[in-house]
Protein backbone atom coordinates (compact mmCIF):
# COMPACT_ATOMS: atom_id res chain seq x y z
CA UNK A 1 0.00 0.00 0.00
CA UNK A 2 1.39 3.42 -0.98
CA UNK A 3 0.74 5.95 1.77
CA UNK A 4 1.33 9.54 0.70
CA UNK A 5 1.21 11.02 4.22
CA UNK A 6 4.06 13.40 3.42
CA UNK A 7 2.24 15.19 0.61
CA UNK A 8 -0.47 16.93 2.62
CA UNK A 9 1.07 17.09 6.09
CA UNK A 10 1.18 20.50 7.75
CA UNK A 11 4.98 20.75 7.57
CA UNK A 12 7.13 21.80 4.64
CA UNK A 13 9.30 18.82 3.60
CA UNK A 14 12.14 19.50 1.17
CA UNK A 15 14.61 16.79 0.11
CA UNK A 16 17.90 17.22 -1.72
CA UNK A 17 20.50 14.80 -3.06
CA UNK A 18 24.15 14.62 -1.95
CA UNK A 19 25.06 17.61 -4.14
CA UNK A 20 22.32 19.82 -2.70
CA UNK A 21 19.99 19.48 -5.71
CA UNK A 22 16.32 19.58 -4.70
CA UNK A 23 14.67 16.27 -5.61
CA UNK A 24 11.38 16.54 -3.70
CA UNK A 25 9.08 19.14 -2.18
CA UNK A 26 5.75 18.28 -0.60
CA UNK A 27 2.69 20.52 -1.10
CA UNK A 28 3.44 22.73 1.93
CA UNK A 29 7.04 23.19 0.78
CA UNK A 30 5.95 24.07 -2.77
CA UNK A 31 3.34 26.51 -1.40
CA UNK A 32 5.85 28.10 1.01
CA UNK A 33 8.93 28.36 -1.21
CA UNK A 34 7.76 28.09 -4.83
CA UNK A 35 4.29 29.66 -5.09
CA UNK A 36 2.77 26.18 -5.27
CA UNK A 37 4.85 25.11 -8.28
CA UNK A 38 7.60 22.56 -8.93
CA UNK A 39 9.94 25.27 -10.24
CA UNK A 40 12.60 24.63 -7.58
CA UNK A 41 12.85 20.88 -8.25
CA UNK A 42 16.26 20.34 -9.84
CA UNK A 43 17.74 23.58 -8.51
CA UNK A 44 20.43 23.70 -5.85
CA UNK A 45 19.80 24.61 -2.22
CA UNK A 46 22.80 26.93 -2.41
CA UNK A 47 20.66 29.45 -4.29
CA UNK A 48 18.12 29.50 -1.43
CA UNK A 49 20.56 29.92 1.48
CA UNK A 50 23.20 32.33 2.75
CA UNK A 51 26.88 31.35 2.65
CA UNK A 52 26.72 30.57 6.38
CA UNK A 53 23.71 28.29 5.91
CA UNK A 54 25.22 26.65 2.83
CA UNK A 55 28.38 25.83 4.82
CA UNK A 56 26.22 24.07 7.44
CA UNK A 57 24.35 22.15 4.73
CA UNK A 58 27.64 21.07 3.10
CA UNK A 59 28.90 19.81 6.46
CA UNK A 60 25.68 17.82 7.03
CA UNK A 61 26.04 16.28 3.56
CA UNK A 62 29.66 15.35 4.31
CA UNK A 63 29.19 14.03 7.85
CA UNK A 64 25.60 12.79 7.88
CA UNK A 65 24.67 15.01 10.77
CA UNK A 66 21.59 16.88 11.96
CA UNK A 67 20.93 20.60 12.43
CA UNK A 68 17.88 21.92 14.30
CA UNK A 69 16.96 25.50 15.13
CA UNK A 70 14.05 27.92 15.41
CA UNK A 71 13.36 31.09 13.44
CA UNK A 72 10.92 34.00 13.57
CA UNK A 73 9.92 35.21 10.11
CA UNK A 74 7.00 37.39 9.03
CA UNK A 75 5.45 37.12 12.49
CA UNK A 76 5.58 33.31 12.52
CA UNK A 77 7.83 31.12 14.66
CA UNK A 78 9.11 27.94 13.01
CA UNK A 79 11.27 24.98 13.88
CA UNK A 80 13.66 23.88 11.16
CA UNK A 81 15.00 20.31 11.32
CA UNK A 82 17.63 19.30 8.77
CA UNK A 83 18.99 15.77 8.76
CA UNK A 84 20.86 13.54 6.35
CA UNK A 85 19.14 10.59 4.70
CA UNK A 86 21.01 7.39 3.94
CA UNK A 87 21.02 4.35 1.67
CA UNK A 88 23.15 1.38 2.72
CA UNK A 89 24.96 3.55 5.26
CA UNK A 90 25.92 6.19 2.69
CA UNK A 91 24.72 9.82 2.88
CA UNK A 92 22.42 10.35 -0.09
CA UNK A 93 21.16 13.82 0.73
CA UNK A 94 19.33 15.97 3.22
CA UNK A 95 15.73 16.25 4.44
CA UNK A 96 14.53 19.59 5.78
CA UNK A 97 11.29 19.78 7.74
CA UNK A 98 9.92 23.23 8.54
CA UNK A 99 6.99 23.48 10.94
CA UNK A 100 5.12 26.38 12.50
CA UNK A 101 5.45 26.58 16.27
CA UNK A 102 2.18 27.68 17.90
CA UNK A 103 2.31 30.89 19.96
CA UNK A 104 1.21 28.98 23.03
CA UNK A 105 2.77 25.56 23.19
CA UNK A 106 3.02 23.49 26.36
CA UNK A 107 6.29 21.90 27.40
CA UNK A 108 6.33 18.70 29.47
CA UNK A 109 9.18 17.12 31.41
CA UNK A 110 8.93 13.35 31.09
Amino acid sequence: MDYRWYEEMNCAVTVCDSEGKIIFMNKKSRDTFAEGTDRLIGSNLRGCHSERSWAIIRKLLETGGTNAYTIHKKGVRKMIYQTAWFENGRVMGLVEISMVIPEEMPHYER
